[in-house]
């Protein structure tokens, strides 16, 4: 290591100032890396063995590190501690004199280690040491930068090289590129003018075709035309005649209807008659005693007096009900609504009807007789598919009452056919009596079916 540029102070050149009070003006902010690195290793050495009067009160807790992590952790605050305290300082200098004299020299061939102990010791030379040392640290600086570009301009030149030989082979691809393109586009266009040698002979076909085309579509319009005139007035024709015999069909099956319909009310009224009628002679055949050879009794023949015509009165009790329900082909009619709001008014239409059909369909399998349930239409929003067996459910049309069809249910019957109106409505019960019926009050027909 060559000697400091500058000369070094004679013994008798001034006064013999002490090391450890000797203050030099050097500025400890502008100190170089590698003086305040050594400057920090050699302040924590001492650190550890010093007196804790001479360590700063800023210094105590880097004291307790650990001798390795001591100048890697705290070396700021050690420098900071030998710049703002003499005491501390001097108290290094004194631990690196008695331990470690060597690095107190000032003439060390190390730069940095003889900086160090001229800034330690306020030596005067210390600004020059420090002065060298920056110097050589920023000439390794630039020798680094140097080496750093010359490295980075041998890596770009290389680089260069190889890209001014990928350029050269890119050249040459291109080229080669170029003539396959040239001699392809050389073919392109001689096949270009073939196609369109081919697509002129294919337009001059297609407007020839095209004429042709239009003369036969107008062939054609006109033969649709005079086809679908035609088709018109056979289809005109012909739905003339289906509707004449549709109608002639919806006549004849309205007249086959009505036919049927008359046959079949005839053949049921006449049934229905012929079954009244053998009741009524079985009846009087049992009550007449006839066939038997019993003659009229004597009180038979007592005169100035006669028997009762038998009026048709009201029933009033489930027995008398059960009495006419045992005639032969007896026909009970029902008032619904008088009857479910008499019973059970709580219920909705829906659910009352529902009960009450259940109800007569039991009374019906045990009594055998016919049983027609009357409802009013008036509101009614879904009318039931079908009822269950036994029982005929009926609802009147729209601005007819209830009431008007058991009136007519009652004058459908032949004569001497026992029918049973059940109604608690006096208008109903008046009219259907001078009918022939007989009238029996709602709760009666409640109380008998409390029963089934």
């Amino acid at each position: 290591m060559p000697e400091p540029e500058f000369d070094q102070p004679a013994d008798d050149a001034g006064e013999s100032a002490d090391d450890s009070t000797v203050e030099s003006s050097v500025d400890w902010s502008a100190l170089p890396e590698p003086l305040r690195v050594r400057l920090a290793e050699l302040g924590a050495d001492a650190l550890g063995e010093m007196a804790k009067v001479d360590v700063p009160q800023h210094l105590r807790p880097v004291a307790k590190f650990a001798p390795t992590k001591r100048a890697r952790l705290g070396g700021a605050q050690v420098v900071a501690g030998l710049r703002d305290s003499a005491n501390f300082r001097t108290a290094v200098v004194e631990w690196l004199r008695k331990n470690r004299p060597s690095t107190l020299e000032v003439t060390s061939p190390d730069p940095v280690t003889a900086a160090a102990a001229a800034v330690l010791t306020g030596d005067e030379v210390a600004l020059h040491y420090v002065e060298l040392v920056t110097r050589r640290v920023g000439d390794a600086t630039l020798r680094a930068e140097r080496d750093a570009a010359v490295v980075r301009a041998e890596r770009l030149e290389s680089e260069l090289e190889r890209l001014r030989s990928e350029r050269s082979q890119l050249d040459g691809a291109a080229e080669r590129v170029r003539a396959d393109a040239e001699v392809e586009l050389e073919r392109l266009r001689k096949r270009l003018r073939e196609q369109g040698v081919k697509l002129r002979e294919a337009k001059d076909a297609a407007e020839a075709a095209a004429a042709e085309v239009h003369k036969i579509q107008e062939r054609t319009a006109d033969e649709v035309k005079r086809l679908s005139a035609e088709r018109d007035r056979e289809r005109e024709r012909a739905e003339t005649e289906r509707g004449k015999a549709q109608r002639a069909i919806a006549d004849a099956e309205v007249a086959r209807q009505s036919a049927r319909e008359a046959r079949q009310a005839d053949e049921v009224r006449l049934a229905l008659l012929v079954d009244t009628l053998d009741g009524a002679v079985t009846g009087l055949r049992r009550e007449l005693a006839l066939g038997e050879g019993a003659g009229p009794r004597p009180a038979d023949l007592v005169r100035g007096a006669s028997a009762s015509q038998g009026v048709v009165g009201r029933v009033e009790d489930p027995a008398a009900l059960d009495r006419l329900l045992a005639l032969p082909v007896v026909h009970l009619v029902v008032d619904g609504y008088n009857v479910t709001k008499t019973g059970y008014p709580e219920l909705s239409l829906s659910d009352q009807r529902d009960r009450l059909v259940h109800q007569l369909a039991v009374l019906a399998a045990r009594t055998g007789a016919e049983v027609t349930l009357v409802f009013d239409g008036a509101g009614v929003v879904a009318v039931p598919a079908a009822a269950p067996r036994g029982v005929r459910v009926l609802f009147s049309d729209p601005g007819v009452l209830a009431d008007d069809v058991i009136r007519a249910l009652v004058t459908a019957e032949p004569e001497g056919r026992p029918v049973v109106v059940v109604t608690s409505d006096r208008a109903v019960a008046d009219s259907v009596r001078r009918r022939g019926a007989h009238p029996v009050p709602s709760a009666v027909l409640l109380a008998r079916l409390g029963r089934v």
